[in-house]
């Protein structure tokens, strides 16, 4: 069958158009319409009914009626934090409702940490709003379909408002709290009825902090009365009143939990100490227990208060998706379980630690589907809870968890005891929290006794690795010469132990992060049982929250698509692969655009040639197209339009000429536990030209590294890491070098 020229086109147009819609379909769309407006909410206090102002921002789709989501920010933000989510959702289709909390932006009242008469009332007044707007698509007078999203403070106010209005459909929940009182009052002790947990002095400090700041000078701030001397006991004396333990109950999930029965994403980050994902977990466990028919989906992500990987844009993803399921009724939104496990391996397409996305048929807490049981061997050992507190371990400070995760793992001398496993016969990935029991005793009777238990992961060469920093604090009333004996439950994490690995379990007496005894003393530390129990949970790696078969089999209609379109419809060729008159030429660029999707327009039109000899730097502010060029020259994305030419060669992904060039774009990725050499050594075999010279020697001599280029590149500053890329970028001599910000 033979196709002609008109009809070739007008396939090819159909293909192109049917593709564009599928694009257009998944992308958001710009602003149909926005409004910002000022909505009444809730009572401005106990004594004073008259409704606070809310700072909101209302959006609307090209289409409607549509369902609503109300988008709760963050603590210390405002309806702004949230633009881009909610910019999102209308590409979807759907109403947004922003908006600034009392106390936040320029909305007034009072902080009230999500109060059900104060904060929760104030959600419930937008949901009347919305029942009152035509664009908004309602299930019955009054009644709008709408769903509650936000993560942290506002993720607690979208299960709080779930717990208390059940005109709320959907609600999607991250990196919040289930129990306010112990994740600020952290306990690891497992036993029902133990003690209050240790305070965690420098979140709550540092939040309370960010509600202080207001034009007046005062010592509550932006605080309510009741939570401002909530705040004063327990930064006073590390305790917790009766009347703060009910204040802070009746603002936590876990008082209405079992009042939810709507569908539910509960999404965690596994870099966070304020609330780690045991909190997330008592949320999960405890809504599927009260509304099994509710629909539940747990991510435990690697993001977190503490920092971690930036997985914002996949979250923003699976909420838009949980509410294209149960709002909008035609989106595929499963219950699978999905965890982050972060790798040692750096991504080619920004030089960040790459993360790989597991993915199990259901959640099965944090004990996940079995526990391999470890032994660890170690005698009784002695450790000192010093005077003051000080000096304390580091493991995680607000703002900077991962800016100092490399003294995480250094126990200091004579506050810690150790016990340790034998080496891993095999690769094992622990997904949740092990649990190990300990016999505690004090030489003399003491009071008011903390110590932090830690899980460590030891490689062959001794490297000790703490996976996020995280710590599990435990607080007994007292100790004294008879031994206690406590099950602890070490924090939930998701991590590879390799083979020949070693598990250490640490338990020291001190953490900056936590309220410490000012007093000193000695505590007498062992294992009760000697067996660790690692939780286990049978996972498979997954793409774009698809298992990996179905994601291959779903792309091969759009696979087809693509390629009969380019059979039918490409220039053949649009450049030549060749061009004899540029042979001696080292880089040629021709007529370069690069328009990524959504229309952002990065490289226009450049044109430029290098001739052999010639040292040309690209000036530019941040944004103007300086690093996308170089990333196309590279062959690392391809261009829009134009061309480039290295010695007359075409250059893009996979092309031959690609071995000419050296490059430096965007900082380069090294092994830490390697040294500098090492690192050369193994990138030179790696690109498969180890049988040639790569002039090292030189190469090192013009880096000027010295000595350090036999020192382990964890120790290097980054000047030196930036030197030892410049010396990559040159082994063998390149014929052009490539730089981008040396």
């Amino acid at each position: 069958m033979t196709i002609s020229g008109a009809a070739r086109a007008n396939v090819g147009a159909l293909i192109a158009c049917l593709l564009a819609g599928s694009i257009i379909a998944l992308a958001p769309r710009a602003h149909a319409a926005t409004e910002d407006i000022r909505l009444p909410g809730g009572p401005t206090s106990a004594t004073e009914s008259t409704p606070v102002e809310l700072d909101s921002r209302l959006y609307l789709p090209e289409t409607v009626p549509a369902p609503a989501v109300i988008l709760a920010h963050g603590f210390g933000g405002s309806k702004e934090s949230v633009q881009t989510q909610a910019e999102e959702l209308m590409g979807r289709g759907f109403v947004v409702l922003s908006y600034s909390a009392r106390g936040f932006g320029t909305s007034t009242g009072l902080i009230s940490v999500n109060s059900p008469e104060f904060e929760v009332a104030d959600a419930q007044a937008l949901i009347d709003y919305l029942a009152g707007r035509p664009e908004v698509e309602q299930d019955a007078a009054g009644d709008p379909r709408v769903g509650i999203a936000g993560g942290s403070y506002g993720g607690a106010l979208a299960l709080l408002a779930a717990g208390y209005d059940d005109r709320v459909d959907a609600i999607a929940a991250d990196i919040t709290w289930n129990d306010l009182e112990s994740s600020l009052f952290g306990q690891s002790i497992t036993a029902a009825g133990s003690p209050r947990g240790v305070f965690k002095e420098q979140w709550t400090s540092w939040f309370f902090s960010v509600g202080l700041v207001d034009p007046r000078v005062t010592e509550c701030g932006r605080f309510t009365p009741q939570w401002c001397r909530a705040y004063l006991d327990a930064a006073t004396n590390g305790t917790v009143t009766d009347e703060s333990r009910a204040l802070m109950r009746a603002s936590s999930p876990i008082s209405v939990s079992d009042r939810i029965n709507i569908p539910t994403l509960i999404s965690a980050g596994e870099a966070d100490s304020l609330f780690p994902l045991a909190q997330a977990n008592a949320n999960a466990q405890q809504i599927m227990a009260a509304s099994p028919e509710a629909p539940v989906k747990v991510v435990w992500h690697g993001g977190g208060h503490d920092g971690g990987l930036d997985e914002s844009e996949r979250i923003t993803s699976l909420m838009a998706d949980w509410f294209d399921t149960y709002l909008l009724g035609q989106g595929t939104s499963t219950t699978d379980f999905e965890m982050t496990l972060t790798t040692g391996a750096i991504s080619t397409d920004n030089s960040r630690p790459q993360a790989i996305v597991l993915q199990a048929p259901s959640y099965r807490g944090l004990t996940g589907a079995s526990q391999q049981s470890v032994t660890l061997a170690g005698p009784d050992q002695r450790v000192l809870a010093p005077a003051g507190g000080s000096p304390a371990a580091i493991s995680s400070l607000p703002g900077l968890g991962g800016a100092i995760g490399s003294f995480a793992a250094i126990p200091l001398p004579g506050q810690s005891a150790a016990f340790e496993s034998p080496q891993f016969e095999s690769q094992t990935t622990t997904i949740g929290a092990s649990t190990v029991r300990l016999r505690l005793s004090a030489p003399t009777k003491v009071t008011d006794v903390a110590l932090f238990a830690s899980l460590r992961i030891v490689s062959p060469s001794g490297r000790e690795n703490l996976p996020q920093g995280l710590v599990a604090p435990i607080h007994l009333d007292s100790l004294g010469p008879v031994p206690v004996e406590v099950d602890v439950q070490l924090p939930a994490i998701v991590a590879d132990v390799n083979a020949g690995d070693r598990v250490r379990l640490v338990v020291g007496t001190t953490d900056m992060a936590y309220r410490l005894p000012m007093r000193t003393a000695v505590y007498q530390v062992g294992l009760a049982d000697p067996v660790l129990d690692l939780p286990l949970l049978p996972a498979q790696q997954i793409a774009s929250g698809l298992p990996a078969y179905w994601w291959l089999l779903g792309s091969l209609p759009v696979i087809g698509l693509l390629l009969l379109g380019l059979a039918l419809v490409r220039p053949r060729p649009r450049a030549p692969l060749v061009r004899e008159d540029l042979i001696d030429v080292p880089l040629t660029i021709e007529n370069l655009g690069k328009t990524y999707k959504g229309g952002l327009r990065a490289v226009n039109d450049v044109s430029f040639t290098v001739p052999a000899g010639v040292v040309l730097g690209l000036l530019g502010p941040n944004g103007a197209g300086k690093t996308t060029t170089m990333r196309m020259v590279m062959g690392l994305i391809q261009p829009t339009d134009g061309d480039v030419y290295v010695f007359g060669q075409r250059s893009f992904s996979g092309s031959p000429v690609l071995a000419r060039i050296g490059a430096l774009v965007e900082g380069a990725g090294f092994l830490p536990h390697l040294t500098g050499r090492q690192n050369l050594d193994l990138f030179w075999r790696a690109s498969g030209r180890g049988h040639q010279d790569p002039f090292l020697d030189e190469v090192l001599e013009i880096a000027d590294l010295g000595t350090a280029i036999d020192r382990k590149v964890r120790t290097y500053s980054q000047g030196m890491r930036q030197r030892l890329g410049i010396a990559q970028a040159m082994l063998g001599k390149p014929d052009l070098l490539v730089l981008d910000e040396p």
